[in-house]
Parts: C-alpha cells; sequence; structure tokens
C-alpha cells in the first residue's frame, strides 16, 4: 500500500462515523499510520473532530446525506463508530463498490439487539439468556408471565444502557414499561425481555479480525451501571476451560459477521465454567480503553492496522491495569475539568480529558487509567484519580 500525506492525491482517506471518545482515539491510531481522517458526527466539535483532518456534521440516520458525504470524500474506508448510523444505505453503498468497516451486514445486525441475538441463539446457536420481543404492554406482560421474574428489559435499537432496566419484583414492571419506551433510539417501540443469569461476573473479550487469522486480547472485566460501563479491568480471571470457550463463541460470532477490524464481544461467566453470548460491537469497545495502558498496541491501535490491512504477528499485554469512567453529575455546555493535577498525582495513573462539548448527567467526559501489580490494585488507583477529577459549567 501507497500512502501519500493527508490532502494529497495519494492520501488514504477514512470517513469516520461517529466522532466520540472512542471514535477520537481510532482517528489518532489512523493518522499515526498516515490515513487522511474525516470525522463525523451529529454535533460539532465531537472529540475525534478535534483531532481529524476535517469533519462533516449531519444526522448519520439520513441515508440522503450520509450518500452525499460519502460521495464528497470518496474515501478508501467507511468506519462507523456508532450504531445510530442509516445502515440500509450503507449495504447500498457496499454494494456500489464501497468499503465499510467490518462489513455493512455487521454494522446492520448490530445495531438492533434482535438481529444479533437471532444470529447468535437461532443460528449459530450459542448459549444466551432465554429471551422474547415484545411490541406491546400486552406482548410485553405475556414475555414477563413466561420467562418469570427476574429480567432484564432493554430497546432493541440504544447504546450506553438507555431505556435498559432490571425487573425483580411486580412492583418494578409498569416504570420498566415506561423506561424501555423513552429510552430507545427509535422513540417507543419493540423491546427485548431477557431472562436474568445468575451469572458470576462479565467480561468483554476484544477479538481482532486480520485479513489471515483471528486473534484475542486478554479478558476485559467490567462493571456496569444502568447498562453502562462504569469501571474495566484487564485480565479479568478465568480458567483455561472457560477462557478457551469464550474464544470460541467470540470467533464464531465474528466469523459470521465477516469483514476486518476489532469487535468487543460481551460474555457472561456463570459457575461450572459456564460461558453466555450477551451482546458484540463492531468496533472498539468502551471497556476496553483500559487496554490503552496494558498493551503494547491498544485497541484503538489493534483497530487501525486491521482496516488498513497492515500485519499483527501478536498482542502484547504488558501490565495489569484498570479504568474507571469520570461521569457528568449535571447539564452543562463547555465542561471545565478540575483536579488534574490531583488525579494525574496518584501513581501509575494517566487520564485521558474527551473534550466533549456538552454534557448532562451521567455523560461519559473522561476516564482515569492505572496499571498495577494486579489489576485490583489498578482499579482503587483509577478510583482515587476518578475521584480528584471533577467538571464543572465554563463561566
Amino acid at each position: 500500500m501507497m500512502i501519500g500525506p493527508p490532502g494529497s492525491k495519494s492520501a488514504f482517506r477514512v470517513l469516520l462515523l461517529g466522532s466520540g471518545e472512542l471514535g477520537k482515539e481510532v482517528c489518532i491510531e489512523l493518522a499515526r499510520l498516515g490515513a487522511e481522517v474525516i470525522a463525523c458526527d451529529r454535533y460539532a466539535n465531537a472529540p475525534a473532530m478535534q483531532v481529524a483532518y476535517r469533519s462533516h456534521v449531519f444526522d448519520m440516520l439520513d441515508g440522503q446525506e450520509l450518500r452525499s458525504v460519502v460521495q464528497k470524500e470518496k474515501p478508501h474506508l467507511i468506519v462507523p463508530e456508532v450504531e445510530a448510523i442509516a445502515t440500509e444505505t450503507l449495504e447500498t453503498l457496499e454494494t456500489e463498490g464501497w468499503t465499510v468497516i467490518p462489513t455493512a451486514k455487521a454494522t446492520r445486525l448490530t445495531m438492533d439487539r434482535e438481529g444479533i441475538r437471532r444470529l447468535a441463539a437461532e443460528t449459530l446457536k450459542l448459549p444466551t439468556a432465554n429471551y422474547r420481543f415484545a411490541n406491546s404492554r400486552e406482548e410485553f406482560d405475556e414475555a414477563l408471565n413466561e420467562l418469570g421474574l427476574p429480567v432484564v428489559v432493554k430497546p432493541i435499537m440504544s447504546s450506553s444502557g438507555k431505556g435498559q432496566s432490571t425487573i425483580r419484583s411486580q412492583s418494578d414492571v409498569d416504570e420498566a414499561w415506561r423506561i424501555s419506551q423513552e429510552g430507545g433510539r427509535a422513540g417507543a417501540g419493540r423491546v427485548i425481555v431477557e431472562q436474568f443469569i445468575n451469572f458470576q461476573s462479565e467480561i468483554t473479550l476484544l477479538t481482532v479480525r486480520t485479513k489471515k487469522e483471528t486473534l484475542f486480547c486478554d479478558p476485559v472485566g467490567h462493571k456496569q451501571e444502568g447498562g453502562d460501563y462504569v469501571q474495566s479491568w484487564q485480565p479479568h480471571p478465568m480458567s483455561e476451560k472457560q477462557l478457551k470457550l469464550a474464544k470460541k463463541i467470540a470467533k464464531t460470532v465474528t466469523d459470521s459477521l465477516g469483514g476486518v477490524g476489532l469487535f468487543g464481544v460481551e460474555l457472561f461467566l456463570g459457575e461450572d465454567d459456564q460461558v453466555w453470548f450477551s451482546e458484540v460491537s463492531p468496533r472498539p469497545h468502551d471497556t476496553g480503553m483500559v487496554t490503552m495502558v496494558t498493551q503494547q498496541w491498544s485497541e484503538f491501535a489493534l483497530h487501525a492496522r486491521a482496516i488498513m490491512g497492515y500485519p499483527i504477528k501478536q498482542i502484547i499485554r504488558y501490565a495489569e491495569g484498570a479504568s474507571v469512567a469520570v461521569r457528568a453529575q449535571q447539564e452543562m455546555n463547555n465542561p471545565v475539568a478540575l483536579g488534574l493535577e490531583q488525579a494525574l498525582s496518584v501513581d501509575n495513573v494517566d487520564v485521558r480529558v474527551f473534550g466533549k462539548p456538552e454534557a448532562y448527567p451521567g455523560r461519559r467526559l473522561a476516564v482515569t487509567l492505572a496499571s498495577g501489580t494486579s489489576y485490583k490494585d489498578a482499579v482503587r488507583a483509577a478510583d482515587r484519580a476518578m475521584a480528584a477529577l471533577t467538571f464543572r459549567p465554563e463561566d
């Protein structure tokens, strides 16, 4: 591959669809390999736009706008970094010869929980929680009766835990239905009701597909609140049998999705070496930010290498580590970071401030990263740094 400098005729152009904190790190890694990155999102000055060669602001669910930007930029790669994209347009563009990472099919199937769950459970026969889909309150109540309590309820189209809740008793039912109808990306509508698995822990198995093989990062353990990641660590302890099964599940689902790049495969771990498939993202995963302090190449660097067709000989982890999300406590414009000196004074700690121009309660604005002699020590260090870092509205 011959790559010229950004802006030249021989530049290697990558259209990044989604410019949040994960897209920002992908953009940086692509730029390090010489790519000309064009960042897109629904709002101006999104994190990846701050480091990209140029940017576009538009609603990526608008197929006509998406096609217009593709035709204008003529990218070598179209790289979705969020789920809210006009996937039908991506599929059409792919048939016309444009390259979508990892594939348009993967982007479509993983955009809604129904597509990926039916693929995993019904086509690939992978172990999953029992589930039902519901289009109405009547069907929702029927699903609860069939599955029994407790259950987890999620809109089939949502991200970062929006619209998700757990029903443990009958008194939770009305509120769970309300939350599911208000939190979905497409508004009120279809939901998935999952039988609650009494799992011991949950992990993300970062899985890298190259042109030649599939590689795995060491498992990333994580903690969620309201369906959204708040803390992760690497490596997560697993038995050899359990890890082998996890890799088999991850390879099965990513082989089916196809293409190249890094996938975040979420799995539940239970007693007696049990492993259940939960979800998969065909892109770097928020829990994988920990790899910025644990691995020779972070998940973002691995993604960039894989999609540009460069070799990855092996994935080397050189430390145990942890990440902790720093989240907004209130709505604000141009949130200002305070306490960076104190956070960075904690031993073996690093910080990434995302630079988001707007905040709302619970939105991630930064992440603290720590390495240590054990992942538990690293979690404690990252927690101390997180406690020192706050955000306030701009004066």
